[in-house]
């Protein structure tokens, strides 16, 4: 769900990825004010905007919020970094059922930079794309995702 890979990260044979400022901006908000960092991301995380009082509560997200901010400081600011990990060479050798589940609304992980690859990457796999929904559609979208998740498992 809402994967990282193939590859995020933008380089000259990497032309579908995220240029690398984006990256050095996290990074740099994350050791200037990691508390508001983490209330700019998950307005992005949930897409507050349009979300908010139909798909995810105030409450949901303060949640996510207390969770995050509990986290390692350290570890959130070395997180980022693993995020550019290229996978490109790795996915082909997948041989399993693989289920990819992606909202074409994801602000955090942008699905043509992502899962819109996968299926050229991964043979035997399954893209469903959550119309409106962010990169955290396991929560706001729990009534689309849990259905397909179950299919999957059933081998329908």
């Amino acid at each position: 769900m809402a994967p990282v890979p193939p590859f995020l990260l933008k380089t000259d044979d990497n032309r579908e990825g995220v240029d690398r400022s984006v990256f050095d901006g996290i990074m740099k908000s994350i050791i200037e004010d990691r508390p508001a960092y983490l209330s700019t991301f998950f307005k992005d995380f949930y897409n507050v905007d349009v979300l908010l009082g139909e798909r995810i509560s105030e409450d949901a997200i303060q949640m996510s919020w207390n969770v995050a901010a509990g986290a390692s400081a350290k570890g959130t600011l070395d997180c980022v970094p693993s995020w550019l990990t290229d996978f490109r060479d790795d996915l082909p050798r997948i041989d399993v059922p693989t289920l990819i589940i992606h909202g074409d609304a994801d602000r955090i992980l942008p699905f043509d930079s992502t899962a819109a690859r996968l299926p050229k990457l991964i043979k035997d796999s399954r893209l469903v794309v959550i119309s409106g929904g962010p990169h955290a559609i396991n929560w706001t979208h729990a009534d689309q995702v849990n259905p397909v998740l179950l299919d999957f498992l059933e081998g329908k």
